[in-house]
């Protein structure tokens, strides 16, 4: 099936509207079918493939053995894919999850040398007394079944909701392992060194807490903080021939961000932001302070930002170097050009393709996205 663009987005326009929830992570679809399309965007010409349809709440993805992709779901299974189709099978063997809202199933990387030490890592909610934790675990595979499983470090204190859980992994170039956390609805958390929320985390590979870490010695803090003030990061990349790590979070209403993510440093929630309650009350009426971070790019009204990746392949080389952001309220795709650190243009891609929980770039340099709703696992393709 071939479909011009305007014509995609008539055809969802009329098949259903977002209902208006409180939080825009939450705000419904309306419906698409398999969708297969070409669309010219400011740069280049791109065809947009589905190869999957009927996701539940896809969230991570990744790849492993060159044509093997991993595709999490938040109810907390793990389908997997070889050379872009549905094998029908799913990981065996995970545990049981704390599946509540936002919480369950979340992301999913390979160890930079997964060639050679075959390590998954998974960002889940785990089951603990006072309900779920963020949690960062790792195994193998044995065939599709789950081997040596390992939880490497389970962040504090238990939260009995739904909200806000974050949570995304990276690893740089020295194999520290980076991930986010959100401050689950609660927002003083995020200025908070005694718990682990509205925070990004640094670990070693095997759990272990690093001896630079910038809060190993202060009294009471959780040694795994990198850096604090985050609401509800969704989004994480590492940069690696810059060596920078850039993130997105969730604003309230208004105020979603892009930050780069600096050691030690202060991203000012909930003291700053550019966001308003959901009942429309401020939240504070500064949005900048001394000692508390600028974000790069922010936007209001918000798009609910999600996944993000940083491209690098030379099969796009028109965005070579451009963050695509995923937006679930605003289901699109958001191309951000930056001029070093600088926000220098955005563009809207895909509008109204469902809500985009996660775009990434595969081994082999192509770029796919999985959509919440809609369901869907497209493959974004240069149309050369």
């Amino acid at each position: 099936m071939k479909l011009t663009f305007s014509f995609l987005i008539i055809t969802l326009l009329t098949m259903g509207t977002a209902c208006s929830q409180k939080n825009l992570e939450d705000i419904t679809p309306p419906l698409a079918a398999d969708l297969k399309f070409t669309t010219q965007t400011d740069k280049l010409s791109i065809k947009v493939d589905t190869l999957h349809t009927g996701l539940q709440n896809p969230w991570g993805m990744t790849w492993i053995g060159g044509d093997r992709m991993l595709v999490t779901e938040r109810k907390g299974e793990i389908l997997i894919f070889e050379k872009d189709k549905f094998t029908g099978t799913k990981v065996t063997g995970l545990p049981s999850m704390y599946v509540n809202g936002q919480a369950g199933l979340l992301d999913i990387a390979t160890h930079p040398n997964y060639a050679q030490n075959g390590w998954i890592y998974i960002s889940y909610a785990k089951v603990v007394p006072g309900g779920g934790a963020t949690t960062i675990a790792r195994f193998k595979l044995n065939g599709t079944s789950v081997s040596d499983f390992q939880d490497l470090i389970v962040t504090t204190p238990a939260w009995n909701g739904g909200t806000h859980y974050g949570s995304r992994i990276i690893f740089d170039k020295s194999n520290f392992l980076f991930f986010t956390n959100g401050e689950r609805n609660t927002m003083n958390n995020a200025q908070d060194l005694t718990n682990s929320h509205g925070k990004v985390h640094r670990i070693k590979d095997d759990g272990s807490i690093p001896s630079d870490n910038p809060f190993v010695n202060t009294p009471g803090a959780v040694s795994s903080i990198w850096t604090y003030g985050n609401r509800n990061p969704q989004g994480m990349i590492y940069d690696q021939k810059n060596d920078r790590i850039w993130s997105v979070e969730h604003g309230p209403q208004g105020g979603d961000e892009l930050n780069l993510i600096e050691k030690a440093k202060n991203y000012g929630w909930p003291v700053i932001t550019y966001g308003i309650n959901y009942n429309g009350a401020p939240i504070s009426n500064i949005t900048s302070k001394d000692g508390m971070e600028q974000p790069k790019h922010y936007w209001v009204p918000s798009i609910a930002t999600c996944g993000m990746t940083l491209v690098t392949s030379d099969r796009y080389p028109e965005w070579n170097g451009n963050i695509l952001v995923a937006a679930l309220s605003k289901q699109h795709i958001a191309r951000i050009e930056m001029n070093g650190t600088i926000f220098s243009k955005e563009e809207k891609l895909f509008q109204n393709i469902g809500r985009v929980r996660q775009v990434s770039q595969s081994p082999d340099g192509y770029l796919y996205a999985v959509t919440e709703g809609t369901g869907l696992l497209v493959k974004i393709i240069p149309a050369r």
